[in-house]
C-alpha cells in the first residue's frame, strides 16, 4: 500500500508478475486444459508481461481494456517515463499521484462517467466496497506511476510483443479515458496470434460490466474466440 489505506503502490511490477507466475503453475498443474487467463486493466499489463517474459504459457487470452499505455498528455513514452521518475524521487513514492476526491472519504465526482453506462452495475461496485472496505482502493502512487512506465516500455521494446506464440483477444473502446486505446490497438497489430474486438461511444472502460446490450456483445465476441482457439476437451 502507499501513504494511506486507499494509494496503491508498489516496488515493480515484477512483484504481480511472479504471484501470476507461481499461482498459474499450480493452477495448471491441478485443472485439466485447456487453460486461459482474462484479465482486465492493470490485470492486462501484468498478463502481457508474463506473456512477454514466458512467465505462463496459457492456451489463450483474453484482454480487456488492457493497461497498455495510460491515459495522459500526447508526450513521448521516454519522457513521461523521466517525468514520473522525476516526481517519485522529490517526495515520498508512496504518495498519490493525483486527487481522489474533493471530499476526503468519498467517491469521486462522475466516477461512473469513466467506468459504464450501466446504473446498477456500478452501484454493485460500490455496494461491495462499503461491505468489503479492505477492497477499496483510490489513486496510484507515483512509485506506481513510475513502475507502471518503466514496465510499458518492456512491452514496447522492438520484439517484445511479437515472440508470443498464444491466441490473444484484445477488447478496447475508443472512449476509453483511463487507459490508451490506441496502445491496445497496436498491440492487436503486434501479437503474432491477436484479435481486437473494438467499440466506440456505446462502452467506457469497464466493458465487462457494461449495460446488458453491450456487455452481451463482448461476451459472444469472447465465447466465439475461445471456441475456435481452445475449445473443450471431451
Amino acid at each position: 500500500m502507499g501513504g494511506d489505506r486507499l494509494t496503491g503502490h508498489v516496488d515493480d511490477f515484477s512483484v504481480w508478475i511472479e504471484d501470476l507466475a507461481h499461482f498459474w503453475l499450480a493452477w495448471k498443474a491441478d485443472t485439466p486444459g485447456p487453460h486461459v487467463l482474462i484479465a482486465h486493466s492493470m490485470g492486462g499489463h501484468v498478463v502481457a508481461r508474463a506473456l512477454v517474459d514466458g512467465r505462463v504459457d496459457p492456451d489463450a487470452v483474453v484482454l480487456s481494456a488492457p493497461m497498455l499505455g495510460m491515459a495522459g498528455p500526447p508526450l513521448p513514452l521516454s519522457l513521461l517515463h523521466s517525468a514520473a521518475r522525476l516526481m517519485a524521487r522529490i517526495g515520498s513514492p508512496k504518495r498519490p499521484a493525483w486527487k481522489w476526491s474533493e471530499k476526503p472519504g468519498e467517491m469521486p465526482a462522475r466516477r461512473r462517467d469513466l467506468l459504464t453506462h450501466d446504473d446498477d452495475r456500478y452501484e454493485d461496485e460500490l455496494w461491495w466496497r462499503e461491505k468489503r472496505p479492505y477492497l477499496q482502493m483510490g489513486p496510484g502512487s507515483w512509485g506506481w506511476v513510475e513502475r507502471a512506465y518503466a514496465s510499458t516500455r518492456e512491452l514496447e521494446a522492438p520484439g517484445a510483443m511479437e515472440k508470443v506464440d498464444v491466441p490473444v483477444l484484445i477488447a478496447s473502446t475508443s472512449s476509453d479515458k483511463l487507459i490508451r486505446h490506441d496502445a491496445a490497438v497496436r498491440a492487436a497489430e503486434r501479437f503474432p496470434k491477436s484479435e481486437l474486438a473494438e467499440y466506440g461511444e456505446e462502452a467506457h472502460h469497464e466493458i465487462l460490466r457494461e449495460v446488458t446490450g453491450v456487455r452481451s456483445k463482448v461476451m459472444a465476441a469472447i465465447a466465439d474466440f475461445l471456441d475456435r482457439v481452445a475449445p473443450r476437451r471431451t
